[in-house]
């Protein structure tokens, strides 16, 4: 099936960016038209535009006046994504201006609407700005939370455009739900951990486990998408960060550990989905390790990290917050896998379990998972093969069950 897609660009310099945004929808089979301003076209000129998604580009309502083109192409859109959404677009679409194509579009479209917003800092972070976002989102567009990082010249700071690559992945994440593409997630502040910690033996070696980070990622992608505020706590993960998400990087169970602590403080749910290494070392070596003349291996003294899922169970920062924990089990001469899933759930007194059966070093980097969602009250949801996406929404859903409750 032919998605029909709306590009739109804003007036603003990474507007360069988003020719690979537009290739990513076409190579995809995607039929992508292009509706840029006037602006854009000083940063990128119409003949790019049109090569790229093999369509001509308009900017004003004047041209093919005949077709209509300021009802008809936000009527027969699937989605409408604008990137880079500057502060002016913002403005004019929460307050209903239409003094051009692109601006008419968003009037007429009732498909899902995303907004990946990109300016300076201040622009950002100004009153207007915010109650312009806060406009759009309580309508039930998708308005990305802007990057952390180089911006124009010498400038950092929050306001960079999210990469296209992971822009593109939240606007698939969207249409695949569908009619199910709401908000509902919006005004909430919801924690994820994702990929596997390292203890370090010296200054080159650690110990570690496989954890890809894929499945945390996807988490942390579903909720931006369903527009809530994300702090993705990212252990030795090389993936691009997630657009709208906030992201905090560590290495070691410790880390992990305070970064999540910090961050539950005000969170509505905590998803753990990273793989904390349940010991380390008790003294680390200054210097490499070095093989021994006569073949013998050193020895190890290991200890116990802290049970990070336990502790933020029992001690709860807020005691309305929805903990969800991972188990990666292959079952053993104690129990089965569920057996040993619905122990690990009593124990870590959380209020949802993911239970994945890793036998045979199965879901670790895959793109694809199966799962069984375990929950305190006695429920049990099935997941069957496929999308680590799909597993993240219906984790999602458990949770914004519980928050009903």
């Amino acid at each position: 099936m032919t998605v029909r897609v709306v590009l739109g660009v804003s007036g603003g310099i990474a507007a360069y960016k988003v020719c690979e945004l537009l290739r990513r929808f076409t190579e995809s089979g995607h039929d992508v038209t292009v509706v840029p301003t006037a602006s854009a076209l000083e940063f990128v000129g119409a003949p790019t535009w049109s090569a790229l998604s093999g369509k001509p580009v308009a900017t004003e309502v004047w041209t093919r006046v005949h077709e209509v083109p300021h009802v008809r192409i936000g009527q027969s859109a699937d989605v409408v994504v604008v990137a880079p959404a500057t502060a002016d677009l913002l403005a004019k679409a929460a307050h209903g201006l239409a003094d051009d194509l692109l601006t008419n579009t968003l009037l007429t479209a009732r498909c899902p609407v995303v907004f990946a917003p990109a300016m300076h800092t201040e622009m950002w972070e100004h009153p207007a700005t915010q109650a312009n976002v806060a406009t759009l989102r309580r309508r039930g567009a998708v308005v990305l939370e802007p990057a952390d990082g180089r911006l124009t010249g010498a400038d950092t700071g929050k306001g960079r455009l999210p990469d296209p690559a992971e822009i593109f992945e939240l606007v698939l994440g969207v249409l695949d739900r569908g009619a199910d593409a709401s908000q509902d997630l919006a005004g909430r502040k919801v924690v994820v951990s994702a990929g596997g910690t390292r203890e370090y033996l010296d200054p080159v070696r650690f110990l570690g486990n496989r954890s890809s980070g894929l499945q945390g990622y996807a988490l942390a992608r579903a909720a931006a998408s369903r527009g809530a505020h994300v702090t993705l706590v990212s252990a030795n993960v090389t993936l691009p960060d997630p657009a709208g998400v906030s992201v905090v990087r560590v290495e070691t169970t410790q880390q992990l550990r305070d970064a999540v602590v910090a961050a539950t403080a005000t969170a509505d749910a905590v998803v753990m989905a990273a793989a904390p290494a349940d010991f380390r070392p008790t003294a680390v070596s200054d210097a490499k390790i070095k093989k021994a003349d006569d073949g013998s291996a050193p020895a190890i003294e290991l200890e116990q990290n802290p049970d990070i899922l336990a502790e933020i169970s029992h001690d709860r920062a807020r005691e309305d917050a929805v903990i969800v924990g991972f188990a990666a089990e292959t079952g053993d001469a104690t129990g089965s896998v569920l057996e040993l899933g619905r122990a690990k759930l009593a124990r870590k007194a959380c209020d949802l379990l993911v239970v994945n059966d890793v036998s045979g070093g199965a879901v670790f980097g895959s793109a694809d998972n199966e799962a069984v969602v375990l929950a305190a009250d006695g429920a049990a949801v099935e997941v069957p093969r496929g999308s680590k996406t799909a597993l993240a929404h219906v984790i999602w859903d458990e949770v914004l069950r519980r928050f009903a409750d």
